[in-house]
């Protein structure tokens, strides 16, 4: 399995663009050619997805340099319904218009970020409703034997505070966005399980408990945002909950962790204090191969 990041908030050391933007790109092998013979294994036996689109088209520029050809991806999966992860879904949709594309029934409401008097919307183009590929889902699904979506994470449990002043407007009135719209994907091959996120807005550790309660062990690697970026200082409520998820995260011994993003520069630093090696800041440009 490979995984490469083509679009995160930093740029690595690749020549490519960074913005605020969420976007890999994953090849795994079918479950037929993992006992293929070698002449066989030629054969076109690796399925190409997307987590994501990020925030633009920049996305595909970073993809050509990265020898990614978005025309050959074969399906998207959308985390959840905010502009900064499904930017490039039209422009995606322009040269490989036969990919189909999943998301929750949920992602096209309509979804703010409130800061005192101002709002923004953060919701997704509602253009992209409109395209005959949109595959809804309500509960997750089976994609295929080597991609499983599952969403319906409702726990509570060191929720990232930073979703506040995230909310959905529903009859005119603002109210807390409760997230429904996120889902998370997990890929598998030869044994090995990815976890894949886009921000983590239901807080890792409820994501887990779920993954956990379906797959009853702990995946191999895990790709997220943890949505813990603040525009000023952490309080000591705000640092002590940062550190107790990165103390929990130490208990999943045998995952590796791979995180950019809205996890924000200083929130990694105290939580790679606690994680060390375990702890990954994934680039634009970065790879993770399981």
């Amino acid at each position: 399995m490979k995984i490469i990041n083509l679009m995160e908030d930093t740029q690595g050391e690749k020549d490519l663009f960074a913005e605020h933007g969420f976007c890999v790109y994953i090849e795994v092998c079918t479950e037929s050619s993992a006992q293929t013979t070698v002449q066989s294994a030629m054969q076109n036996l690796t399925q190409k997805l997307l987590v994501d689109t990020g925030a633009s088209e920049k996305t595909w520029e970073n993809a050509k340099r990265l020898g990614v050809d978005v025309k050959d991806v074969d399906f998207v999966i959308l985390s959840h319904g905010h502009y900064d992860h499904s930017g490039g879904i039209l422009s995606f949709a322009k040269q490989n218009p036969d990919a189909e594309i999943y998301m929750h029934a949920d992602a096209g409401g309509d979804y703010y970020h409130l800061k005192g008097s101002r709002e923004k919307y953060i919701g997704i183009d509602k253009r992209i409703l409109e395209l005959s590929n949109i595959r809804l889902l309500e509960d997750g699904c089976r994609i295929n034997p080597q991609v499983t979506v599952y969403s319906g994470v409702t726990g509570r449990r060191k929720w990232p505070k930073s979703n506040l002043k995230l909310k959905k407007k529903e009859g005119g009135e603002y109210v807390q966005d409760s997230f429904s719209h996120e889902q998370y994907v997990v890929v598998e091959e030869n044994g090995k399980r990815a976890l894949i996120s886009g921000c983590a807005h239901n807080g890792i550790l409820n994501i887990l408990d779920k993954y956990m309660e379906i797959y009853q062990s702990a995946p191999d690697v895990l790709i997220s945002g943890f949505h813990m970026v603040k525009g000023g200082d952490y309080n000591m409520e705000e640092i002590k909950l940062i550190q107790d998820v990165a103390k929990e995260l130490s208990g999943f011994t045998n995952t590796r962790f791979y995180t950019g993003h809205c996890t924000g520069a200083p929130a990694f630093l105290i939580m790679k204090e606690i994680m060390k090696d375990r702890l990954i800041y994934m680039h634009t440009g970065d790879a993770v191969y399981l």
